[in-house]
């Protein structure tokens, strides 16, 4: 039976081969199968059991693949229920898709096959119906994603992601991969992991050829990297708008939920960015893009991880914007100035008085890095941002470049960045840019109080078990 190309494109979405003939579909994923239910077809699933209610006559299976929030029940009867078909098992299942009596899409299976049994007392650490805490499903790093709660901030992850290269491609911006290894460390805190070898045959070759043990493999010392930033300078310069996304690395001695050893950096270097409102305003639409955007596609992963989460009402109004000296005066009519950085408690404070996201400027410019515009009218400022949200407070810092070239020589920390420098000499032009830390944009979307929660795998100090 031939098909319209419209029809074809429908069923197609389906991931794998479909039998067009009699309607039966081959392999769907369950968010396939709800996004465009064929109900009386012939469907078939693969998943894990999240649940199951054994009857008399009939097993009610629900399933999972980790595509959707939303589980699909399977009706079992008697003769097809094996003693391997468990709660945590993974199956194969075909079925008729139907709906039940409440409206709710069911399969009414003629088919089950149990690919990989689950023996849960053999030590399974999770049970059915069970909201397991954070702190728990922690120790089990390679099981987690089975959990409700992880499936979920994983989904959103992968949409949080999408929806930052939707928005950088909708205008026009070049995704750069930045190097993991280099010789700079950016921020020039200190906070780097240092690269070698790690087999002794090398090592003992290149020390007998007098080389360094520090710098003995790359001629220089390499670290993991701890920013893209001063590489996507050079790539603006010649390119134009550009940002990345990918791993970074801080050597930090931090416990705290706010920290890792190990998490994903976005970050954009603007061509040709005179004043730091153009960075605010990227910056203000892109947060507003992507929460707006993952509220659309995700709402039930979100109700999954919180109940209570609503729309921000700062979504629909401009962030806040204050200068250091602003930011430090309501601190002290609030009694906890301190004249000097903020820290967390100082942000969320200024974050609740502003209700909602707050930009701080025109900070001193003995608190920031080297790279940083001075300001025009007061030397002793640099022209640099940190956006506060509610959660975790700083998620974003950014900042103009210095492009003067006799006020850069003079503040570069070190030889190694002469090339950073003769940026500055051949067809120079002004920039700008940020970097927002992804897990604790998740941190704030989703209302996660840890940021070990965000990712799969996270590391930090005495924890990289996998």
């Amino acid at each position: 039976m031939l098909c319209t190309k419209l029809e074809f494109n429908r069923l197609r979405s389906c991931r794998s081969y479909i039998q067009i003939k009699g309607i039966t579909r081959k392999y769907c994923a369950i968010a396939a199968i709800v996004e465009k239910s064929d109900v009386g077809s012939i469907t078939e699933v693969k998943g894990w059991v999240r649940n199951l209610r054994v009857q008399k006559e009939f097993s009610f299976a629900d399933i999972s693949d980790g595509s959707s929030a939303q589980k699909l029940q399977i009706i079992i009867p008697k003769h097809l229920k094996t003693e391997q078909l468990t709660y945590g098992s993974s199956v194969k299942i075909k079925g008729k898709l139907s709906l039940s009596p409440r409206g709710q899409l069911e399969i009414l299976a003629n088919e089950v096959n149990v690919v990989g049994p689950c023996v849960v007392l053999d030590g399974y650490p999770f049970n059915p119906r069970t909201a397991h805490p954070p702190e728990y499903t922690r120790q089990y790093l390679h099981l987690r994603s089975r959990t409700n709660y992880i499936s979920a901030l994983l989904r959103i992850r992968s949409a949080v992601v999408k929806h930052i290269h939707d928005f950088f491609n909708s205008r026009n911006y070049i995704n750069i991969h930045t190097p993991i290894l280099t010789s700079n460390d950016c921020e020039g805190a200190g906070e780097v992991f240092k690269v070698q070898p790690d087999n002794e045959d090398t090592i003992k070759a290149m020390m007998q050829e007098g080389k360094d043990k520090d710098s003995l493999y790359f001629g220089l010392k390499t670290f993991l990297t701890v920013s893209g930033q001063l590489h996507l300078e050079a790539i603006c310069r010649g390119m134009g708008n550009v940002y990345t996304l990918g791993p970074t690395f801080r050597a930090e001695n931090s416990r705290s939920r706010l920290h890792l050893s190990e998490f994903y950096m976005l970050e954009a270097e603007l061509a040709f960015c005179e004043n730091i409102v153009q960075l605010q305003t990227v910056i203000e639409e892109l947060l507003k893009y992507i929460f707006t955007e993952t509220r659309n596609t995700n709402e039930k992963d979100i109700y999954l991880i919180d109940k209570e989460n609503k729309k921000p009402i700062w979504l629909d109004k401009p962030f806040v914007t204050l200068t250091y000296d602003e930011a430090q005066l309501i601190l002290n009519t609030k009694g906890s100035g301190t004249g000097g950085d903020f820290n967390k408690e100082q942000e969320l404070i200024l974050v609740d008085h502003c209700g909602g996201p707050v930009f701080v400027t025109k900070w001193p410019k003995d608190m920031k890095s080297f790279y940083m515009k001075e300001c025009n009218n007061d030397s002793s400022k640099v022209d640099a941002l940190d956006l506060l949200t509610p959660v975790t407070g700083e998620v974003v810092g950014g900042s103009l470049r210095e492009d003067n070239y006799e006020k850069l020589k003079l503040k570069l920390p070190s030889e190694r960045l002469h090339w950073y420098l003769e940026l500055r000499k051949f067809g120079n032009i002004p920039t700008g840019g940020f970097g927002l830390g992804l897990e604790r944009l998740l941190q704030v979307l989703c209302g996660v109080n840890n940021i070990k929660d965000t990712l799969p795998f996270p590391r930090w100090p005495h924890n990289c078990d996998m």
